[in-house]
């Protein structure tokens, strides 16, 4: 069964969502500005590599959502 996450859990996976969006991001300027055909295929790897991650966390937060305290928690 899940438990809610905590407030401490709640704010490492936001962080960790804006890292991830972060890389695929700065991917994506490397292999659109990449004359080199080897370091853009790189860069294109990374960037689907970084939204999986980003997918993975965002399904865990909508998996812990429905039992998600209604109220703030002391």
């Amino acid at each position: 069964m899940l438990q809610p996450l905590t407030a401490k859990e709640l704010e490492y996976i936001a962080d960790s969502m804006s890292n991830e969006d972060l890389l695929l991001k700065q991917n994506a300027v490397l292999a659109s500005s990449s004359s080199n055909p080897a370091l853009r295929q790189t860069a294109q790897q990374f960037i689907a590599v970084h939204q999986q991650h980003y997918q993975t966390l965002l399904q865990a937060l909508h998996q812990h959502a429905g039992i998600a305290p209604t109220q703030p928690q002391n």
